[in-house]
């Protein structure tokens, strides 16, 4: 019941409110994580260890105490809020489309650029459309159905755990040499946190597209990528929209090779309101199971 009462007010606001207007408590966090970083990073996997934890643990702690000091359902709802990134992602998702079906291209890569750490200066129509289509299914694990998880699981503490640990490995869980060993610990709790959602909302890609097409992907394609996560997410989706994603991609100046995912047409502009549907149809029936399995407790209760 507390699920029901947490989860569908925190997708409410953020689809209504998207993100606050002024200031993002994960914006500070970024701040205060960079300068962790830039006093602790000597590339040992120990003061990445301890760095984690003095930027995760102390938030985690405090909002714990609060949600138990204030009952469960207010900081649930208000946690849920500001890690939730629905409306956010649904927006840059659609100002990529929006400059693509105004023919401008030079904006699109620009809009496309804020969702993906591709160099994107010299993609084509088609490879903005692959790469904003692959962020949505994505992102749509790391930052919609993930802390929806969470948030059910554990309420506020554990849904803010888990925002926090997922923006310390997209800043630090690089495999280079400045992050190699630094960021390590980061990326480990990242994909051990993800394990279970990144699995779910793969079948939730797959009950609301194609499922058949899903799953073959799932199955045939998810294991092939480099993240363990990721792989599945977006082949999963890739089926669901039965359009052709992945393949090579340059990131800081090196082309990455990266294995095809799904199958069937090319995507273009269009293909990306289809992906942005798959989204809200998995988050409508994520809340309407929430629903009913409060209603049955209540009944049962």
């Amino acid at each position: 019941m507390i699920s029901a009462l947490t989860l569908v007010p925190a997708l409410l606001l953020d689809r209504l409110l998207g993100e606050p207007p002024r200031f993002h408590p994960l914006v500070g966090f970024g701040k205060l994580a960079d300068w962790l970083e830039s006093h602790l990073n000597n590339r040992s996997i120990h003061y990445g260890i301890l760095a984690w934890c003095l930027a995760v643990l102390p938030f985690s702690i405090a909002v714990w105490w609060l949600d138990t000091l204030l009952g469960g359902v207010w900081m649930g709802i208000l946690g849920g809020w500001l890690a939730i990134g629905w409306q956010s992602l649904r927006q840059h998702a659609q100002w990529v489309q929006q400059a693509l079906l105004a023919d401008d291209l030079p904006q699109a890569r620009q809009k496309v650029g804020w969702l993906v750490s591709r160099d994107t200066s010299q993609l084509d129509e088609t490879a903005v459309s692959r790469a904003c289509i692959e962020s949505v299914l994505e992102n749509g694990s790391d930052a919609v159905f993930a802390p929806l998880f969470w948030l059910m699981i554990g309420g506020a503490p554990a849904v803010v755990l888990y925002r926090l640990s997922n923006t310390l490995d997209a800043m630090w869980g690089y495999r280079s040499e400045r992050f190699e060993r630094f960021g390590k610990w980061a990326a480990r709790v990242d994909d051990v946190l993800n394990w279970i959602p990144a699995r779910l909302t793969a079948l939730t890609y797959a009950l609301c597209g194609n499922f058949v097409a899903a799953m073959l992907a799932w199955r045939t394609q998810g294991s092939r990528w480099y993240s363990p996560n990721a792989g599945v997410v977006m082949a999963a989706g890739a089926g669901a929209l039965q359009v052709q994603l992945g393949g090579d991609a340059v990131y800081a100046g090196q082309t990455k090779a990266r294995p095809p995912l799904g199958a069937g047409s090319i995507p273009d502009a269009t293909a990306i309101t289809s992906a942005i549907r798959l989204l809200d149809r998995g988050v409508y029936l994520w809340a309407g199971i929430t629903l009913i399995i409060g209603g049955i407790s209540v009944f049962f209760a």
